[in-house]
């Protein structure tokens, strides 16, 4: 049996940081570092969560709701989200299947049949 492939979705917000960097891109560099098939970050329009606070652009400041996006193996996932306990500002983490039908980076998610 073949290991499935999955959508992660990682959610913050645009003025969220560890240390002097934005999560966002913590999280990429991260991914990058692992060698995930590939991230995209997605800014939201307006958002909001569990605390109802709206995140949207303001004039003076960008607090936008920002959605970063990885597929790749379920394995490969899962053990990524394993190592971003110690970030704050991650408001919520899903995981979902998907059909890779084909690009560029299907080769990097090809799964292997026994």
């Amino acid at each position: 049996m073949s290991e499935q492939a999955k959508l992660l979705r990682i959610y913050t917000d645009e003025a969220a940081y560890f240390g002097d960097r934005k999560v966002f891109e913590v999280v990429a560099s991260r991914a990058r570092d692992m060698k995930m098939a590939g991230a995209t970050i997605l800014e939201a329009m307006v958002g909001f969560g569990r605390s109802a606070h709206v995140h949207r652009r303001h004039v003076l400041e960008s607090d936008r709701a920002v959605v970063i996006e990885i597929v790749d193996l379920d394995s490969n996932l899962r053990a990524f989200v394993d190592g971003l306990s110690e970030i704050p500002g991650i408001g919520l983490m899903t995981l979902e299947a998907v059909e890779v039908l084909g690009g560029k980076a299907s080769e990097a998610i090809a799964q292997v049949d026994a």
